[in-house]
């Protein structure tokens, strides 16, 4: 689990600062729409498919998100109802920019990967625009490769599709298994941070930065620490 807030909304009191920029053209980030309807977004990898979520899902939702340690690692406390999981399923179908974790083999939700509006806290330039990944995986599944074959999936839509300049992502000090996802994903160490969470606990951790390499970007406009 990461510490972003599009990893499941209700973990963070995290402030969002967000510029106009940041916000244009972003609530539907999970959509495509032509002339005549709005057509989902549905991208798979090998083992999974990533779509937008379903009121049928809650089910399945709840199930990984009411594990003590899964949403604990990300931030957020763990589900304590069913009614709960569904006002943030509420969430996800509203807002249109957190895919769902759909395992090809059984067909069962087991995660979730959110794009979040730029953290004006990394320092990078307005005019670049990019996102900020969350995801969460069921505990069920953790080392078996499949949220590094997620998150590939998601930055090649965003780098090939959206033509978003750059991606961020950031984990908290104690949690290595996002530390070695976001590293197999090529991403860069940027800063160290400081996250409030919604549990009460100001969390220490770090921010990663990964550049379109189908942009040009000069240099300058690329701080990165190594």
């Amino acid at each position: 689990c990461t510490t972003s807030t599009a990893a499941s909304w209700q973990c963070s009191s995290r402030p969002l600062r967000m510029s106009l920029n940041a916000i244009i053209g972003f609530s539907n980030i999970l959509a495509e729409t032509d002339d005549k309807e709005e057509k989902e977004i549905r991208i798979e990898t090998d083992r999974l498919i990533l779509r937008a979520w379903r009121e049928t899902d809650l089910a399945d939702f709840y199930e990984y998100a009411s594990v003590e340690g899964v949403g604990e690692m990300a931030g957020w406390n763990h589900h304590q109802s069913m009614e709960e999981s569904r006002r943030i399923l509420d969430f996800f179908i509203s807002g249109k920019k957190t895919f769902a974790l759909e395992l090809k083999e059984n067909g069962k939700v087991i995660g979730s990967l959110g794009l979040e509006p730029r953290d004006e806290d990394a320092g990078l330039p307005e005019e670049l625009q990019g996102r900020e990944i969350g995801y969460v995986l069921s505990r069920d599944y953790w080392g078996r490769g499949l949220m590094p074959e997620a998150v590939k999936a998601v930055i090649d839509y965003c780098f090939q599709e959206l033509s978003f300049d750059y991606l961020t992502c950031g984990h908290f000090d104690r949690n290595d298994r996002s530390r070695r996802v976001v590293e197999k994903s090529g991403f860069r160490f940027l800063k160290k941070v400081v996250t409030p969470t919604a549990r009460g606990v100001d969390e220490p951790g770090k921010m990663y930065v990964l550049y379109n390499p189908m942009k040009p970007i000069d240099k300058e406009k690329q701080p990165c620490l190594n």
